[in-house]
């Protein structure tokens, strides 16, 4: 009787397991029990498997986990507009590691030119066997999408993108990534497609993109604004980052605001995405990281305002794409931002709950921030170098013994 009577439940669980996604069968039962008011025994279980694999504390990263140093000191003129590369992280952990925080090409190039750079290094002092990810995307050569999941954000409807990514968008694709909570968790909205899904926040964190490509991230109603150029909002909890600065009050053992979906656990996996002063995107995605070391690697990579994205192991991914020239995106010519992150290249090429973002190379590189923009879209405008790999108002010697180079002579 028992079982005839939970027959809506194992109707509703046998459709959610049965549905085209490319979720793992464990991921889609843990889903499916969150959305049924079980969030409490998913944190409980959480909890319990967490306290048991907290992250190794001393150490060194496995091999390769940390590219080779490279050095060059050849200098080329860029042959399309783009921004200034930037200067090599300073890592966080003492003696740096040969190569850490030293940015290396990743994803297609334009004209020879990298568009995106990744760079890896410890996340504090003490776990030091781990290692974050990086990667700094250039927005005058590369183009900025939300996209919908099945189950993300939640409100029926065909939405244009929406996953999987189409053999047209691979045409350009150079990087996909994770975006945030599940919009119940998230305390923001979500604005795609010309439809308010979820409604916008006034103080959100937001990641906004504009109907030029370019993106930003900001709180809602102070750094961003709903403006006819407004293609996209992605909103998620608050500000992580601000005036290039981590907020004030941020706490490292929060285990409500910043994570409580993890079972009161702090160290885990988590992603976040910020933007720079002269409006380049940068990703920050790990193992072992509280609220304050994901806040402390997004400064260190010239943030002035970021976000969180997701946490949790199963959905921190971030991939990069480099196919042959004239050739499409792929699962055979995609890598993994780090080896250790569990989802499978292949992730966005499939139907997918979640929501996410790709970068994808511009037909036309742009030559400032607000190309096509009426000035309060950006806010600014930022115009691209032509002449020079530096960075205005700095020296082309990189800290640390690191050399200096234009983005046309590195190699990874």
């Amino acid at each position: 009787m028992v079982f005839l009577a939970l027959t809506p439940v194992w109707v509703s669980l046998g459709d959610s397991m049965a549905s085209a996604n490319t979720l793992p069968l464990p991921v889609q039962f843990v889903e499916w029990v969150r959305s049924h008011g079980g969030g409490g025994f998913v944190r409980w279980t959480e909890s319990i498997w967490y306290a048991h694999h907290p992250p190794p504390k001393g150490g060194r990263p496995a091999p390769g986990a940390i590219p080779a140093p490279v050095q060059s000191t050849t200098t080329t003129a860029p042959s399309v507009p783009q921004l200034p590369p930037p200067p090599d992280i300073v890592p966080l952990a003492s003696p740096p590691l040969p190569g850490e925080g030293q940015w290396h090409p990743i994803g297609r190039t334009v004209e020879g030119q990298p568009a995106m750079y990744a760079a890896y290094l410890r996340p504090d002092p003490v776990h030091t066997s781990l290692v974050a990810g990086v990667v700094w995307m250039d927005p005058l050569l590369l183009r900025a999408q939300l996209y919908a999941g099945a189950q993300t954000p939640g409100t029926p409807g065909n939405w244009s993108p929406m996953a999987p990514i189409s053999a047209t968008a691979a045409q350009t694709l150079t990087a996909a990534f994770n975006a945030g909570f599940r919009m119940n968790a998230s305390l923001g909205g979500f604005y795609l497609d010309g439809k308010t899904a979820v409604p916008l926040r006034n103080g959100a964190a937001s990641f906004v993109v504009y109907a030029n490509g370019t993106a930003t991230v900001g709180a809602w109603g102070t750094n961003v604004t709903m403006t006819p150029q407004v293609v996209a909002v992605r909103q998620n909890l608050s500000l992580l980052v601000n005036n290039g600065a981590p907020v004030p009050g941020l706490n490292a053992n929060d285990t409500t605001v910043w994570g409580a979906t993890l079972g009161n656990q702090i160290y885990v996996w988590r992603s976040g995405l910020g933007v720079t002063a002269d409006g380049a995107l940068v990703y920050v995605g790990g193992p072992g990281l509280n609220i304050t070391t994901l806040a402390n690697l997004l400064v260190r990579a010239g943030a002035v305002r970021a976000m969180e994205f997701d946490i949790n192991t199963d959905w921190v991914n971030f991939f990069s794409f480099s196919p042959p020239a004239g050739q499409a995106a792929s699962p055979a010519n995609g890598t993994k931002l780090l080896s250790d992150m569990v989802r499978p290249v292949s992730r966005y090429f499939g139907p997918t709950n979640r929501d996410f973002i790709t970068m994808s190379v511009r037909a036309t590189p742009l030559r400032s921030l607000s190309s096509g923009l009426a000035p309060s879209a950006t806010g600014s405008s930022r115009s691209a170098t032509g002449t020079s790999g530096t960075r205005s108002g700095t020296s082309g010697t990189r800290s640390g013994g690191a050399s200096t180079r234009s983005p046309a002579t590195r190699s990874g």
